[in-house]
């Protein structure tokens, strides 16, 4: 099974503050439905509690410490492994975050695709990205676009894939 990480980071590696996101970027979030559907989402608890809810159309398996913990619609794990385990076969595994569990699957080698909206800004942030090793990772395809009525800052959609 091939497992993706996606994400939406700032300039500085900014991905969040207070457990919310930073920016509104609707084309942004747009492209995370396009790219998620039907697929599985992995994340850890703080990342669903920003959410809320389990997203339409998608399997959600939530990783925490917690042994009690539930969630109704969500698949409850207690490990990145244990989580990636979970994935149903006819799923796309997506890791979603937050910071320790995309620096638990890049560390562990456990990802294979890099899947980065890039919004060119710094922001003022308590929750970041690991640095991309450029050892590891090699730059794909980017899709620069620009701020409009919708969207205030400029952003880029990044692929990329582990080196082989």
């Amino acid at each position: 099974m091939s497992i993706k990480l996606i994400v939406a980071k700032a300039e500085n590696n900014a991905i969040g503050k207070g457990n919310d996101l930073i920016w509104h970027l609707p084309s942004d979030l747009k492209f995370f439905k396009e790219n998620t559907i039907n697929g599985a989402l992995i994340m850890g608890r703080k990342t669903f509690d920003s959410i809320g809810r389990p997203l339409p159309k998608r399997q959600t398996i939530i990783i925490t410490r917690d042994t009690s913990y539930t969630q109704k619609g969500c698949d409850i794990a207690h490990s990145i492994v244990s989580a990636i385990k979970m994935v149903d076969k006819n799923r796309q595994a997506f890791i979603a975050g937050g910071a320790n569990i995309y620096k638990q699957a890049l560390e562990s080698n456990l990802v294979d695709e890099l899947i980065i909206t890039e919004v060119h800004e710094s922001f003022d942030a308590d929750v970041f990205f690991p640095e991309i090793d450029n050892n590891t990772w090699v730059e794909q395809s980017r899709k620069k676009n620009y701020a409009d009525d919708k969207n205030k800052y400029e952003y880029s959609f990044v692929n990329y894939l582990r080196k082989k």
